[in-house]
């Protein structure tokens, strides 16, 4: 029979902690929580990543009788703590994983390790835990507590809802009486709290919770346009030799912005649970190793990953709720130097999240709603990051004088404040005067004068605060809640899914009002996304710039005896005279030109551009120059190989999924560049010498490429593709 809790005064807690661990010092709240976990007492511990919420369970289990259970949901975070509880002590079996990746005798070790009582600690995943065999045998092995951590997957209230562990607390029973039960948690909202309590049979525990708030990281939002992948380019290069992290939501996007930053020489590897565990590992290691400086990943990575100086972490896609985005920028920093947290946000994305929600249970819909309108007035707020996302925790901030107060964008450059002491008067009345009933959205609904079915159906249209605030944008009244909620006037029922409700400071405020300062929220919507896209890609061209490399293309083509266009077609021109290239290097940046056309005809043009650019005083628009990755240059390696090979048309196309226009297309970019493909081989299975050399005299002649002028002049003796088909072996043969 293990004997559980030990008398405080016969132990000495920092002579343990520099025995085990080296460290002459406890870490914020842990010494509390680990005498009372000594003491053989529930606890509850919330604490944020990166505040060493690991120890509290580590360190006890050590210096106890027994083996502690620790409930962890993944295979890799538990992988990590038992290698590095390992690597204090001259005993392997002191920890160990008990989960579906052990074979037989794996299985039988672990056994016999925790037999002997060598085993201290013993990671499991919830659903090990439902396994006869096991609660049998961890019955008569003695077991000092249980310790579940990442609890918050026990409440669907939370952001990573885990349906197996609902039933801990029955197993625990099970596996003796009294066993002390630990929670721990790195992010849970008030509501989270108490459903983990409530469900783990806890309600003796004593709670610790260390602050949320990290003071060294900086919080950034900023839009996001066609051109994101450009703006992450510019960031990391600013901030080169650093180690970050990219989030995206897909594995696809992971892929492709790895790559794009490959190309514009950033050392960056990509990670998605997509790949093999082996390939995983490696990628990971090479982050940790820093033979990376970037990874991009999807959100299945970091996990565990204690590396403590990641300097900045970026979204590319905004999180589904906050809970997600503080512990992935949290990730950041943990040394307490820099971390720099960016996200780019536009509505766009949540509509996307929107929808990949339809669907699930009505139930689970409502709450990942409700989460993700939370990460849309964080993005869209104006007033401190810092202090919204703290209240989403359940903890006050002082916006001046608060640890961290400056250190972040709204911080940094505030907007202006405007008195909205009668605009709250009226939002306090709608929300009482519609009986507590509306979300945020119904309420700006009532107030604005506008009707929906929920706003007819609770008569809302007829009482007197319909449309009493018709004065003011939708986007304002918005504004106002998600600062009146800071505030405290209003409170969400989160069990009704975000339905708001007046509080105690709220009613007093209908008695009493007293000034209101609020700012106006950032606008993000569809239109401005739009126009600042269309902006940032239409730049116009330097037509005077763009006269002279027509005249200069034209003395080249003249010179070599072939048609202007063989040399750049227009589009590259255009490229030219909006980016300025004024290297080889910087030629290769140009659309259409690839190594064999820069080689071939790029050194005069610079020259030309150079020569220009410094008679004309011209200020580079350096920032467009960002290399495309042609995403698909898998895609045009594989069609170089097998034209080589002289695979036919047909077969590649079928071989990639392709329509014969669509190869064709993919072969011009190719050839347009500047490579060689050798098709002659199939253009002589479909065209006979006369019918080639017709067609060679009239691209030599021709002062344009363009297909219809050469339609016109066949007039339709040849068909559409087999001229385009040509048109390659020309460009080809007399270009390349």
């Amino acid at each position: 029979m293990v004997k559980r809790g030990m008398e405080l005064n016969d132990i000495d807690l920092h002579a343990s902690l520099k025995k085990y661990f080296g460290f002459s010092q406890f870490k914020g709240l842990q010494e509390d929580v680990i005498k009372n976990i000594v003491q053989g007492k529930n606890t509850f511990v919330i604490m944020p990543t990166g505040g060493g919420k690991s120890l509290c369970y580590q360190l006890p289990a050590l210096m106890q009788e027994g083996t502690a259970i620790i409930v962890s949901p993944l295979i890799a975070l538990m992988k990590n703590q038992v290698d590095a509880i390992r690597g204090i002590s001259s005993e392997h079996g002191i920890a160990h994983v008990l989960n579906s990746s052990l074979n037989k005798t794996e299985v039988k070790q672990v056994k016999e390790d925790i037999t002997n009582g060598i085993t201290k600690l013993l990671y499991v995943a919830p659903e090990s835990l439902t396994k006869e065999e096991y609660i049998e045998f961890l019955k008569s092995a003695g077991v000092s507590f249980v310790a579940v951590d990442e609890a918050h997957c026990i409440s669907e209230w939370g952001h990573d809802f885990r349906p197996e562990y609902r039933n801990l607390r029955t197993i625990v029973s099970r596996l003796g009486e009294n066993i002390p039960i630990i929670g721990l948690t790195a992010t849970a909202t008030p509501k989270v709290q108490e459903d983990i309590i409530k469900n783990l049979g806890i309600n003796d525990a004593k709670v610790f919770k260390a602050s949320f708030n990290r003071p060294n990281l900086f919080y950034e939002v900023r839009i996001k346009t066609a051109n994101v992948d450009s703006d992450i380019i510019r960031f990391v290069k600013q901030n080169s030799g650093k180690s970050g992290i990219i989030y995206c939501l897909s594995r696809k996007r992971v892929e492709e912005l790895a790559h794009v930053l490959q190309v514009n020489g950033v050392s960056a590897v990509p990670y998605h649970a997509g790949f093999d565990a082996k390939t995983r590992s490696k990628y990971q290691d090479m982050f940790l190793m820093e033979d990376v400086d970037v990874v991009v990943a999807t959100i299945a990575f970091g996990m565990g990953i204690d590396k403590p100086d990641v300097r900045f972490v970026i979204h590319h896609d905004i999180p589904k709720s906050i809970e997600s985005y503080y512990q992935e920028t949290g990730r950041a920093g943990r040394d307490g130097g820099e971390g720099h947290c960016l996200a780019f946000y536009s509505y766009k994305d949540i509509e996307k999240l929107e929808k990949f929600m339809q669907g699930k249970p009505v139930a689970e819909q409502e709450i990942g709603n409700a989460l993700l309108q939370e990460v849309v007035a964080y993005a869209e707020t104006s007033m401190s990051r810092r202090k919204f996302m703290l209240h989403y925790f359940g903890e006050e901030f002082d916006e001046v004088n608060g640890d961290g107060a400056d250190m972040d964008d709204n911080a940094r450059n505030p907007k202006e404040k405007q008195e909205a002491k009668d605009d709250v008067l009226k939002l306090l009345r709608t929300v009482k005067e519609t009986n507590e009933k509306f979300k945020s959205k119904e309420i700006v609904k009532t107030i604005t004068g506008q009707i929906n079915a929920l706003v007819s159906s609770h008569k809302a249209n007829e009482k007197s605060v319909f449309g009493i605030g018709s004065d003011q944008t939708e986007n304002h009244w918005m504004a106002l809640i998600r600062q009146v909620l800071v505030a405290g006037l209003l409170k969400k029922e989160i069990e009704l899914y975000g339905i708001l409700q007046v509080t105690k400071k709220g009613n007093e405020f209908l008695e009493k009002p007293t000034s209101f300062m609020m700012t106006k929220d950032h606008e993000y919507n569809k239109e401005r996304d739009e126009a600042i896209v269309s902006a940032s890609k239409g730049g116009v061209s330097d037509e005077k710039l763009l006269k002279i490399l027509k005249s200069l293309r034209k003395s080249q083509a003249d010179k070599l005896g072939v048609p202007p266009f063989v040399v750049f077609q227009d589009p590259s021109l255009d490229d030219m005279a909006l980016k300025y290239p004024i290297s080889m290097e910087e030629m290769l940046n140009i659309y259409g030109v690839g190594e064999g056309k820069a080689k071939k005809f790029g050194k005069p043009f610079v020259d030309v551009i150079s020569d220009y650019v410094e008679e004309n005083d011209i200020l580079r628009p350096d920032d467009l120059v960002v290399k495309s990755t042609g995403a698909n240059s898998g895609l045009k390696l594989y069609i170089i190989q097998n034209v080589d090979r002289k695979l036919s048309i047909e077969d590649i196309a079928s071989a990639k999924g392709l329509e014969i226009p669509e190869l064709i297309k993919e072969m011009e970019q190719i050839v347009y560049s500047g490579t060689k493909l050798n098709i002659g081989y199939y253009i002589d299975e479909v065209l006979d010498e006369d019918q080639q050399e017709e067609m060679h005299d009239y691209f030599l002649e021709a002062d344009t490429d363009d297909l219809e002028e050469a339609m016109e002049e066949f007039d339709g003796e040849y068909e559409e593709e087999d001229l385009r088909l040509y048109r390659l072996k020309f460009i080809s043969e007399v270009a390349n």
